[in-house]
């Protein structure tokens, strides 16, 4: 039976690979071997960092030298379970993180050099950590009936749910200046597929819409689309897009981003294996990063055996079921461009025009005095068409033209169209001819009199 290899003793080894296969080495081959290796990115187990030094490098070599495969193994410290604090820090470390489960150890610290226990910088955090996990209080929260239960959950069918999230991205150069950009993506639940993806310049809703139209156009309609809380993604336009698409929109609970833990876990691979290997310098404009943004998505990432997918790729695991995905009906195809277009409403001025984005539309001059809908495209800021009550379309707006107005015939009532109509009453008229019989009547009352 063969004896059991710890496994950080393995991932040592297969970082000494080079050096682990070599006999011998020439004078200065030792130290150039050992320097390439801190240079390239490990998978390092338990620990954020990608990158080891070349000193920890040479310490785990010359262990493996002398002791084999076991001189890897880590080493237990020789005050285990002993802790060097003093009764009375003990006490009052136990009584406070007793007190609040939530407090942090800089916190406490802190506390504790408030209340005179000790010196400014004297207890360490490393020590403080040690006792806490020793008698069990290292948790930041400790479970209780008030704790929320929170379960790892995944979607049954690709197209199940889809989650969007932001991500700040790098600054760029624009034609107003050095801007920042979000990457603003929509991820699959079941398949860990990015229906689509791309950097803007903001985090609005809008930007959130743009990006939900093109996955659509690409990967089909989800049945549930989960997104932030916050007041930019609670719009009105992107509540009627997912109406009209039949989507649930759902809205994660603030403060409470473990609802899109994927693609948090997406963001953290794309920081370090996108953003991390980007070549700034190169970066020409927001089109140029997008390009580059794609070609890794699609040619990297949904190629990459995913642990999480039983060794299928995200783009394998899609493609599996398919058939599962609703896909995008023609009725909708068709009218895809107006599902996301936006409307606001605008009362038709006594010369027959609309205002809108410091811009006169002109329509229909019967409409003076009626509310009607300017629909626009709110990317380009283009106005499209009027529509009045229950969305009937009255055909396209068009920019209000002063110039050909000089020269245009006014319309007029026909003249044969008004002689049958009644004749019109007016109030100052009616009381003028009153008055005038009240005189009138006044005088002839007077001669008869004489």
């Amino acid at each position: 039976m063969s004896h059991f290899i710890h496994p950080t003793a393995l991932f040592r080894l297969s970082v000494l690979g080079p050096l682990a296969s070599r006999s011998c080495f020439q004078h200065g081959e030792l130290k150039t071997i050992v320097k390439e290796i801190a240079s390239n990115r490990h998978d390092i187990p338990n620990a954020r960092r990608t990158h080891l030094s070349e000193e920890t490098i040479r310490r785990w070599y010359y262990a493996w030298k002398q002791g084999g495969v076991e001189g890897l193994n880590p080493k237990e410290r020789s005050n285990k379970g002993k802790s060097a604090l003093s009764e009375l820090i003990k006490e009052r470390l136990k009584a406070l993180k007793t007190d609040n489960a939530s407090r942090s150890i800089n916190t406490m610290i802190d506390m504790i050099e408030q209340e005179g226990l000790v010196s400014k910088g004297t207890l360490s955090r490393a020590s403080v950590h040690r006792f806490l996990k020793n008698i069990s209080l290292s948790k930041r929260i400790i479970g209780n009936i008030n704790t929320i239960e929170r379960r790892s959950f995944v979607a049954k069918h690709p197209g199940d749910i889809w989650q969007g999230d932001v991500l700040h991205g790098p600054i760029i150069q624009t034609a107003e200046g050095l801007k920042k950009t979000y990457l603003v993506s929509l991820m699959d639940d079941a398949s860990r597929l990015i229906t689509h993806s791309a950097f803007c310049m903001g985090e609005t809703a809008l930007d959130i819409e743009g990006v939900l139209k093109s996955a659509l156009l690409k990967r089909g309609v989800p049945d549930k689309l989960i997104i932030d809380n916050g007041p930019a993604y609670r719009s009105g336009s992107l509540q009627k897009i997912c109406a009209h698409l039949e989507i649930r929109l759902v809205y994660c609970r603030p403060y409470e981003p473990e609802g899109k833990g994927k693609l948090e876990r997406f963001h953290r691979t794309f920081r370090e294996q996108f953003l991390n290997e980007l070549d700034m310098t190169k970066i020409r404009d927001l089109g140029d990063l997008n390009a580059r943004l794609w070609a890794w998505v699609e040619s990297i990432y949904h190629m990459r055996i995913h642990a999480a997918l039983k060794g299928q790729s995200p783009i394998e695991r899609w493609r599996d079921e398919l058939i599962q995905m609703r896909p995008l009906s023609p009725f909708f195809s068709n009218k895809i461009d107006d599902i996301f277009y936006h409307r606001c409403e605008r009362l038709v001025r006594k010369d027959g025009t609309i205002h809108w984005d410091g811009r006169i539309f002109e329509v229909a001059h019967t409409l003076v005095g009626e509310k009607v809908t300017l629909v626009f495209n709110p990317h380009l800021k283009k106005a499209m068409s009027i529509e009045i009550k229950e969305g009937v379309s009255l055909g396209d707006v068009f920019e209000q033209d002063l110039n050909a107005n000089l020269n245009r015939k006014r319309q007029r009532p026909h003249p044969e169209l008004s002689s049958g109509e009644p004749q019109k009453e007016y109030g100052v008229e009616k009381a003028y001819d009153a008055y005038v019989d009240k005189l009138s009547l006044n005088e002839e009352n007077k001669a008869e009199e004489t």
